[in-house]
């Protein structure tokens, strides 16, 4: 039996751009730490802080007698937006823990629920409560997700579990209920993508950090011993009940063969498949930009990667192109002062291969022209700090200057450190001779077309 009472004077005002949702709160009569999460929400919700009253929410409180994974169907009649399970976590490794995730069953039904079926994840509220638990966690506790797992299935409202562990002393401790307390009633959802994730340990580590770190925000987690059993079937039900735009694979946590036959499933399903790095290179930009950016990369070359720099709203993309040779050099010259460079420049840089940089970049249509101009100036300054350089209208010419092996082979200088110490500028005495690095250095000339070279200070 369910029984809830709504407490009175809860409705908070709140700004014109916080989605108001009525969110409700479940736990179980017989769960010590449910109960004592509900006491923290309880207090919290009188002290009225800002940090809770910002979110606009209202709360409803909802006991049952028995054990929350088999509450099938516990949200009938709620009308809530959303179904937040309070509860105590067990472990048979047992350490103090806070943790969030979805239930359900990806194979059979071992804990409640049924065979082979998910209900509705709430991922964007589910990362906040996360982050919220980083901010807030005692000291002594860890923070992370769990994989989906265990009943209740049959819930047609988004929902997830946020628990303390894993022992009754972690259960009954007032300082990780006033934490989980606090954490569910001033989450704030960031601009979140949502995903679904594939492999690794019940904690799903790797999830975890993402999470924490980017807007990467998981709802169905598939533990590494579930990935080899999942059919195209559940796969589609994991995106649909998440709402994903996006999978994510903890690659180090399967076997090669495990890999490759999901990640030939992923994309014959056409579900992107994003990297970690990918995640932290997204930045703000909006999903939908984003889409657009990696579909123009594919048109150059299948498997093309983006990195986003200083790019944060919607908008027309073009490519722009500077001269191979250029970037070639310039990457020789200094790489990392180049990668630097572009992080106040409204790009996407794009990379093949073994992570190599194209001389392709991707922005907005309307700054075409000035971005030309901007990644032309900040090679050739490169170039000019690093190299000899001369100008020839529109023509970069680089006088390069290189030890010459063959050279100090012919004036009798021994292969090894004294070779070493020519290329590094430093003369050497061999047989009662003196030779200098202008004695067995090579020079040559390399000239680069710049379009606009002239303008360039």
């Amino acid at each position: 039996m369910v029984q809830s009472g709504n407490h009175p004077a809860r409705l908070f005002r709140h700004p014109p751009n916080i989605i108001e949702m009525k969110v409700a709160l479940i736990h179980s009569a017989q769960d010590k730490a449910g109960v004592n999460i509900r006491k923290h929400i309880e207090v919290l919700l009188d002290e009225h802080t800002d940090d809770i009253r910002k979110t606009g929410h209202t709360y409803g409180f909802h006991e049952v007698e028995g054990r929350l994974i088999y509450a099938d169907g516990v949200d009938a009649g709620l009308h809530a937006d959303l179904v937040i399970f309070l509860s105590r976590h067990a472990s048979v490794n047992p350490v103090p823990v806070l943790t969030v995730h979805v239930t359900g069953n990806l194979r059979d039904a071992e804990l409640g629920g049924s065979p082979r079926s998910l209900p509705p994840a709430a991922p964007v509220m589910m990362q906040a409560v996360l982050r919220a638990l980083a901010k807030y966690t005692p000291s002594g506790y860890r923070v992370s997700y769990e994989v989906t797992h265990h009943g209740p299935t049959d819930l047609n409202t988004p929902s997830f579990f946020v628990e303390i562990g894993s022992t009754e002393k972690e259960w009954v401790d007032d300082a990780a209920g006033r934490a989980v307390a606090r954490s569910v009633l001033s989450a704030t959802p960031v601009d979140a993508v949502p995903l679904i994730g594939f492999a690794g340990n019940h904690y799903a580590a790797r999830q975890t950090e993402i999470a924490l770190t980017t807007r990467g925000a998981f709802g169905h987690i598939a533990h590494s011993r579930e990935v080899s059993s999942l059919d195209d079937t559940m796969v589609r039900m994991m995106l649909e009940k998440t709402g994903a735009v996006a999978a994510y694979i903890d690659k180090k946590a399967l076997l090669k063969d495990e890999l490759h036959r999901l990640t030939v499933q992923l994309d014959a399903l056409g579900i992107v498949r994003l990297t970690e790095t990918e995640f932290s290179d997204l930045g703000p930009l909006p999903w939908a930009t984003y889409c657009a950016a990696r579909a123009l990369a594919d048109t150059l070359s299948s498997g093309t990667r983006c990195h986003v720099h200083a790019m944060e709203r919607e908008g027309q993309l073009e490519t722009v192109h500077i001269g191979p040779v250029l970037l070639s050099e310039t990457l020789k010259a200094d790489e990392q002062f180049f990668l630097a460079g572009l992080e106040g420049l409204p790009v996407i840089h794009l990379s093949g291969p073994k992570n190599s940089l194209l001389p392709v970049f991707i922005t907005y249509a309307e700054y075409t022209s000035r971005i030309i101009n901007d990644l032309n100036t900040l090679c050739v300054k490169i170039i000019r700090i690093k190299e000899i350089t001369a100008r020839d209208g529109d023509h970069l010419i680089l006088q390069k200057v290189r030890f010459d092996p063959q050279k100090a082979r012919t004036l009798g200088v021994p292969a090894g450190p004294l070779y070493k110490a020519l290329a590094a500028g430093q003369a050497v005495e061999v047989g009662g001779k003196v030779i200098t690095p202008a004695m067995v250095s090579s020079r040559s000339e390399i000239k680069i077309h710049i379009p606009g070279l002239e303008n360039i200070t």
